[in-house]
């Protein structure tokens, strides 16, 4: 990119010149020249650019007499949004979707500044208003959102703005099917993808207070949280791309959201057949009926533990027959990037194939889980052994419950064994059956599909990409702030829940852009890179307001060339009417 001087002349007769950044491509086999951004006139610029200069390096502002520093918001990531918004065709979806608001502002305006916080700096929707301070975000007509700070209680944002998001939250909710539809055509639109595989997984998430009675229940807690009351959230993604999600009581168990989600799938989306994807919590005897009596076919993750044909799976592997699986975004991002190997064994059953799956990274995390584990086992078994050493403790059944108790904790049965000496000393050493077993099952898991014409590699890909719905949900709990809920309503639990799974997508478009630009991007690098774009907006002396973009980091440069982003300013408000609430 380069700077270029414009002479433009005026309708008095005078020739302004205008400061332009233009850059250079290639268009079949010829070089040519695209403009950027217009930065504005050269003696205007050539006034300010002291002020400027200072303000965007940190320095000292500009004094008595210079220009005249208005505002300068983070803009970048906003920015990004928007783009990301417009080529889904959100804005249109919205207005159809969503209907006329009573208010000043639209629907669809309040939603895309709810899905850009969600995005780009999660917050409630008290936590909101604070966003609004830092960074620009505007309607579609230019007109800036800004807080309204009231003081009641513990809350210090105004309840009417405050009912104006909730307000928004219940129009999403109450649209959510049609638009989750029309998403889907959209998406099948722009990347032309048949919905072949389904891939469908489940996450927990807890309330703080009581929640709606009728989706807030005490079940499994995946968030460590028992004595919270919960929702399940099922995500449903078809070629990368997340296209439904349902939302169910906290007490429901895996397994039998499996039909709901397939009926679903066909009256609303009309898929007629289809490979469904789940992990191992979706696995039993039924739904694999459920799945079959619909003509479905099914690629699944089988447990590890309790499953008595898997040491025979283990034990048939041939070290020559090995498959090395391409490197995902994630790993590439390493400097030694982690291997994934995959190899068909044996089923033993007619119609079903097996895939043992190696992987290093895995073998990592679970070598590093069971190592605390065995830690902490370890010094609560040297406690109790002192004890009975010193004779604290003496009686058998009671040495034999204590033994019991530090073996049901962090997984101590599968690492550690225990007897009583005849002369009554305690002894604890590491389990000779159960801690091998452990070992050899560490790195590796097994697949399972009723596809014939599947290849091993095509396998793993489609499980990994399951893994990928469980990056999404740490993302939509983590990052987005789907955890915890404090919402009381069931439509406002699933109005926030339906705004972190559009998050969601977006996310998924960027990280799609930043790839086929050849960026090693995640879509969080790419927005905290584009967080060095500023709106500034400056007045010289004696003259009107005026404001202009910075350039950002390089990086930032390559996040708006992906997309691609060539005009970089927000819409100009119309007059007396700049800010909304």
């Amino acid at each position: 990119m380069y700077v270029r001087l414009v002479k433009v002349p005026s309708s008095n007769g005078s020739v302004n010149e205008y400061v332009r950044v233009v850059e250079s491509f290639r268009e079949d086999g010829k070089v040519k020249q695209r403009t950027v951004a217009e930065l504005g006139r050269k003696d205007v610029l050539l006034e300010v650019l002291p002020g400027l200069r200072r303000l965007l390096l940190g320095e000292e502002p500009a004094g008595p007499g210079e220009e005249e520093i208005l505002d300068a918001s983070t803009w970048g990531p906003v920015l990004v949004v928007r783009a990301l918004f417009e080529e889904l065709g959100l804005w249109g979806i919205f207005d159809r979707r969503l209907g006329r608001s009573r208010g000043q502002v639209s629907y669809t305006d309040r939603a895309f500044a709810l899905l850009a916080n969600r995005l780009i700096r999660p917050k409630s929707e008290h936590g909101l208003a604070g966003w609004l301070e830092t960074d620009y975000v505007c309607t579609r007509d230019g007109r800036r959102f800004v807080p309204h700070w009231h003081q009641r209680g513990r809350v210090r944002v105004h309840h009417r703005q405050l009912e104006a998001w909730y307000r928004t939250l219940d129009r999403l909710i109450a649209a959510k099917d049609d638009i989750e539809v029309d998403l889907f055509h959209r998406l099948r639109d722009l990347f032309h993808f048949k919905p072949e595989f389904v891939l469908y997984d489940l996450t927990s998430t807890y309330f703080e207070g009581a929640g709606d009675p009728e989706i807030a229940r005490y079940g499994y807690s995946r968030d460590g949280k028992p004595q919270n009351v919960q929702v399940l959230v099922g995500v449903v993604m078809v070629a990368g791309w997340p296209i439904a999600h349902h939302v169910f009581a906290g007490n429901r168990k895996d397994a039998s959201t499996v039909d709901e989600v397939l009926e679903d799938l066909k009256t609303r989306f009309g898929f007629e057949r289809v490979v469904f994807v789940g992990d191992r919590g979706m696995v039993t005897e039924g739904t694999k009926t459920q799945i079959q009596d619909r003509e479905q076919g099914f690629l699944m993750g089988l447990k590890r533990r309790r499953n008595p044909q898997l040491d025979g799976w283990l034990e048939s592997l041939d070290e020559t027959k090995w498959e090395t699986c391409p490197v995902g975004l994630t790993a590439r991002e390493k400097k030694s990037p982690p291997q994934t190997k995959v190899q068909e064994v044996e089923s033993g059953e007619e119609g079903l194939r097996v895939f043992v799956i190696d992987s290093e990274e895995r073998r990592q995390y679970e070598q590093a889980q069971r190592e605390r584990s065995m830690e902490k086992t370890r010094a609560a078994f040297e406690r109790l052994q002192a004890r009975v050493a010193a004779g604290r403790l003496v009686q058998r059944d009671k040495i034999g419950e204590a033994a019991g108790r530090i073996l049901s904790r962090n997984h101590g049965s599968r690492y550690y064994a225990w007897r009583l000496q005849d002369d009554g000393a305690f002894e604890f050493f590491e389990h000779p059956t159960h801690l091998p077993r452990e070992r050899r099952l560490e790195g590796r898991y097994v697949i399972a599909t009723s596809e014939a014409g599947i290849t091993a590699l095509d396998a793993v890909a489609q499980y990994k990409d399951l893994m990928e719905v469980e990056r999404g949900f740490r993302h939509l709990k983590d990052v987005i702030d789907l955890r915890p809920i404090h919402h009381r309503t069931q439509a406002r639990i699933e109005g926030h829940i339906f705004v972190a799974t559009l998050a969601l997508l977006l996310e998924r478009l960027l990280e799609r852009r930043l790839t086929e630009a050849g960026l090693d991007f995640s879509a969080a690098f790419a927005l905290e890179a584009a967080s060095t774009i500023r709106l500034v907006e400056f007045r010289v002396p004696e003259g009107p307001p005026r404001r202009g973009t910075s350039r950002g980091s390089p990086h930032a440069g390559q996040v708006l060339n992906a997309l691609p982003i060539t005009d970089r300013l927000p819409p100009t408000p119309p007059e007396g009417q700049e800010t909304v609430l």
